[in-house]
């Protein structure tokens, strides 16, 4: 069955797809061929993907979305080789995110890197205020640790007035933003290159014990002060299990972490439960793919060819994230060219894992790998209630939230031995907390006035 048959400048791209169409079956396995005409050295590949359903004129967005967000998942390792980015890697300040997208503002930023104990670089990106009262001032430190397949220029992808990078700024904070083994902006290590298998071999394990450790570390040693740090979505994951070791805690002056996730007993996003159900993640590691990285060749032009003929990529996000109330629909090209980034198939096992066994707690090998590396069967979790009552925490939720459901907040917050500061949005989902419009009036003057009572600012 031939579902596809498009031809652009000569090239054309064909996917057959044999299905078997069982009954009642809202959609099937399928074995398809793909083929990629568009440059000659790329061979015909042959992947399992979930791809086809009946023709209908009643299908539904989110199953055509959904279908739409696996082909591409799957067929971003396809072109793990032929990679294709709006924007150039950096190999020099010059190409860095402050040339980008912060400097263009007015506002001072510097290119800086930090080495993980597990040898990987990391880029980080210092911002000051574009204030002539403040300029070249810096306030206290604080660390922005982004979201899944995201970087440290989510912190700045709206407006000035708008963008919490910018913000924090504006209100004297010495901001440095974050980016995580992998992404965009940290592609490097001091033995291995991403083309290495060894190079995508971690989680979010290794990002809350060796990316936040190695970047909190850099930042208290340049400032010689304790570090806020902000999270959202993974990068709350990353802190909430950093905050369970002793040695980070103490460079932590507070945290604020928005849609915060330790749990992932309760969540409600139809696309990833699909996921979950088709073991989609070890699929991944059966077949070899290391990177997901959908900004391949192949995936691009089929974002290309689906979004501009049959799917309103403007709801990409609502089978994912949950109905976002705020989301700037407007920007959604913009927001393209620097997201999403990339991650390692590792990364979502271990997500998948939470998902399936209900836990919070390090990556699971098996049991005979467990005893080598852990010394038990089973993986040791990571125990909220052992933060600190010395570390004060804010947190924000929301009630449209898909991935941090409210009741697995709920239960974190019930864990924790200090209770945070909470804030509840019940128009909020996952990505309104980093890109809606109202996001300053909403949460983030909150979460300031939260973080200057532990500093005073006459000085800055």
């Amino acid at each position: 069955m031939q579902v596809l048959d498009r031809h652009r400048g000569g090239a054309s791209q064909v996917l057959d797809c044999l299905v078997r169409f069982p009954a009642n079956a809202s959609f099937f396995w399928s074995i398809v061929r793909l083929h990629t005409l568009l440059s000659r050295e790329v061979p015909a590949r042959w992947s399992v993907v979930p791809l086809c359903f009946p023709h209908s004129s009643g299908l539904k967005m989110e199953r055509l979305v959904t279908v739409l967000l696996l082909s591409v998942l799957l067929l971003s390792s396809a072109g793990e080789s032929a990679r294709v980015s709006y924007i150039r890697l950096p190999n020099s300040p010059a190409d860095g995110l402050c040339a980008h997208l912060i400097q263009p503002y007015g506002y001072p930023c510097s290119e800086h890197t930090a080495q993980t104990n597990d040898g990987y670089l990391l880029g980080l990106q210092r911002v000051a205020s574009n204030s002539r009262y403040l300029r070249g001032q810096y306030g206290p430190p604080v660390l922005l640790l982004h979201g899944l397949m995201m970087a440290g220029d989510a912190w700045f992808l709206n407006s000035p007035n708008q963008s919490l990078g910018f913000i924090l700024a504006d209100h004297g904070f010495d901001v440095w933003a974050g980016n995580v083994r992998g992404t965009h902006w940290s592609r490097r290590h001091v033995h291995l290159t991403e083309k290495d298998k060894d190079f995508w071999d971690w989680s979010w394990q290794e990002l809350a014990l060796y990316d936040l450790e190695g970047m909190a570390r850099y930042i208290y040693n340049i400032t010689n002060s304790k570090i806020f740090i902000v999270g959202h979505s993974q990068g709350t994951i990353m802190s909430l299990a950093a905050f369970t070791q002793p040695h980070i805690v103490s460079m932590v002056e507070a945290a604020a972490l928005l849609s915060p996730i330790s749990y992932l007993d309760h969540i409600s996003s139809s696309f990833v439960l699909r996921l979950v159900k088709m073991h989609i993640d070890e699929v991944l590691c059966v077949m070899g793919i290391h990177e997901l990285n959908f900004k391949s060749d192949c995936s691009t032009h089929m974002m290309d060819i689906l979004c501009s003929e049959y799917v309103n990529c403007n709801e990409l996000l609502t089978p994912v994230t949950g109905k976002n109330c705020c989301f700037n629909n407007s920007r959604i090209n913009f927001y393209l060219e620097y997201e999403p980034q990339p991650t390692s198939s590792k990364n979502l096992n271990h997500l998948f894992q939470m998902i399936r066994e209900g836990t919070f707690r390090k990556y699971d090998y098996g049991i005979f790998k467990n005893l080598i590396r852990y010394g038990r069967f089973w993986p040791p979790a990571f125990d909220v209630s052992s933060i600190p009552n010395s570390l004060p925490l804010w947190m924000a939720y929301g009630g449209n939230d898909s991935l941090a459901d409210v009741t697995d907040v709920q239960r974190t917050l019930k864990e924790l031995k200090r209770q945070p500061e909470v804030l509840f949005l019940e128009e909020y989902g996952h990505i309104d907390f980093l890109l809606s419009v109202r996001s300053k009036e909403d949460l983030y003057d909150d979460m300031i006035r939260f973080l200057k009572s532990f500093r005073k600012f006459g000085s800055y």
